[in-house]
């Protein structure tokens, strides 16, 4: 029997979809205020952080904020994720699975491309077989979507789609909305040429500086309300520099020290997503001296994460408790917060042989606090006897290298649900599995979860896998910063959410007042 899936049941996609629209129409600003009434037309200017010559149009190879925001200009997903990091439908209308979540239908909306063609079932295949393609992987959506079985999966007809797997999954609708899941059209072959069904039609494009946009007046979501699009791309300073200077509208992912500062002004406006990040210290729990549990939870005793989100944040956000994605659905929100105690943890540091010995943190200035934090966390260590010598790397490339060098070092993550965190990072063959967690138990609970239909049991499973992780993993979560964006005085419509959510850099929603 085919079943409807939860996220519609609770929600509606309808009803989501307009209150997403709604949303945007208030322009509210973040100090609550009303703003004028929404009007067409104008140049908006997004900065963000640079990545070179890494920079990519091809929608299905991302990493990078200033790609994805390209990106979700021109493109679009089967499915993207609410506020509270639940699925909500895009392209597609509604979905629905064969109650055990092995076979999936997805009913697919009246969309056309920017050539003019009609959205069609053949373009999901496409996309999906285009993103799976083995010789091609570094298309990052490959090891969340690995149990998609294309040569079962079909078109049922031209608006209906229907999606098998491997292995039961009910947390598949989330998965495509991950990261690099865009649908393009069946054939797309040139990623210099975006085509997709977004509310921006692509004009130009150069790695490192910009790409511009104009809007596309048959956009199934209602057309833009600005008539062109330039995002970006810029170090922080020079971020903050662009959307002060009046050279940007819009300047995202920016420091807690530029808030305040800003905040004192009247030409730029903060717009926080309060706690919706993590900041944390990664211990590989395969290598000396963080093979041994006592000492993870000696470190995580040491840790004085009131003062590290005061210090390194500037008191913009919350404090951690060892695990990723607190607030979100599925987090285990009985959980005791862990408090400092550096008795407890100097016994256990005894106990190892780890007293007055010197460890090496790797960290590099690759995001906004880690070489702060590193140093700030070693003073704190330093008062159970262990010295932490801080060491710098190379800010280009410390998340690859991390995943294969050194024991310990700093860790960042956006928004994503709580099963797909696990999927690309706790799991024996994740491909960002930093803190070498790789544990069979581990995996075939997780595997197990994700079978269940019933969401709360599925909750319940999870919750179990997370006390684990949080006790004996190599994850020392200790800061959930606010997620800043800067706008000018004259943007509205800008949304305080969480990274990676449908209406975060949602051009399509703002105007100039």
């Amino acid at each position: 029997m085919w079943r409807v899936s939860d996220a519609l049941n609770r929600r509606g996609f309808l009803g989501l979809a307009g209150a997403s629209a709604l949303a945007g129409l208030t322009g509210c600003g973040a100090d609550g205020e009303a703003a004028a009434q929404p009007k067409n037309g104008g140049r908006l200017r997004a900065v963000y952080a640079g990545g070179g010559a890494k920079e990519v149009l091809d929608p299905h190879v991302q990493s990078l904020f200033v790609d994805i925001a390209r990106h979700k200009a021109t493109y679009e997903k089967l499915v993207e994720l609410g506020p509270d990091l639940k699925p909500v439908g895009r392209l597609a209308e509604k979905w629905e699975h064969d109650g055990e979540a092995t076979t999936w239908r997805f009913s697919l909306r009246d969309a056309t491309f920017h050539d003019g063609g009609k959205l069609t079932s053949e373009d999901v295949l496409y996309s999906l077989a285009r993103i799976a393609d083995p010789a091609v992987p570094e298309r990052v959506a490959q090891s969340s979507l690995a149990t998609l079985d294309l040569r079962r999966s079909r078109t049922v007809d031209a608006r209906t789609v229907e999606l098998v797997l491997t292995a039961p999954n009910a947390e598949f609708p989330a998965l495509l909305a991950g990261i690099g899941t865009q649908i393009v059209r069946d054939g797309f072959k040139d990623p210099t040429k975006p085509v997709g069904t977004g509310p921006f039609r692509f004009v130009s494009f150069e790695a490192g500086r910009s790409m511009i946009a104009n809007r596309y007046d048959d956009y199934w979501d209602e057309p833009a309300r600005i008539e062109e699009l330039h995002i970006l791309s810029a170090d922080s300073e020079a971020r903050a520099n662009a959307v002060q200077g009046g050279q940007a509208e819009y300047a995202n992912d920016m420091t807690a020290t530029f808030a305040r500062t800003a905040s004192a002004g009247r030409t730029v406006r903060i717009v926080a997503a309060k706690a919706s990040t993590m900041q944390a210290f990664v211990m590989k729990v395969d290598r000396p001296p963080f093979d041994n549990p006592d000492v993870r939870m000696a470190f995580k005793l040491l840790t004085d994460r009131q003062r590290l989100v005061d210090v390194v944040l500037a008191g913009r956000g919350e404090v951690g408790n060892d695990l990723f994605g607190k607030g979100y659905q599925y987090y285990p929100a009985d959980l005791a917060q862990r408090e400092r105690n550096v008795g407890e943890a100097k016994d256990l540091l005894r106990k190892a042989g780890l007293l007055n010995k010197e460890i090496e943190f790797l960290t590099a200035d690759a995001s906004a606090g880690f070489v702060e934090s590193a140093t700030l966390f070693a003073e704190q260590v330093a008062e159970a006897g262990v010295k932490l010598k801080v060491v710098p790397g190379s800010a280009q490339t410390y998340a690859k290298d991390l995943l294969t060098n050194g024991v310990i070092g700093n860790h960042r993550s956006g928004a994503m649900p709580i099963p797909q965190y696990v999927t690309d990072r706790l799991l024996t063959k994740s491909p960002f599995n930093v803190t070498h967690w790789r544990r069979a138990g581990f995996d075939a609970g997780f595997a197990a979860a994700q079978r269940l239909t019933d969401e709360g049991a599925r909750s319940a499973k999870y919750g179990e896998l997370q006390g684990t992780l949080r006790d004996e993993g190599g994850i020392l979560a200790w800061g959930l910063p606010d997620y800043l964006v800067a706008v000018s005085a004259t943007v509205q419509g800008v949304q305080a959410v969480p990274p990676n959510t449908l209406d975060s850099g949602r051009f399509d929603k703002v105007w100039l007042a």
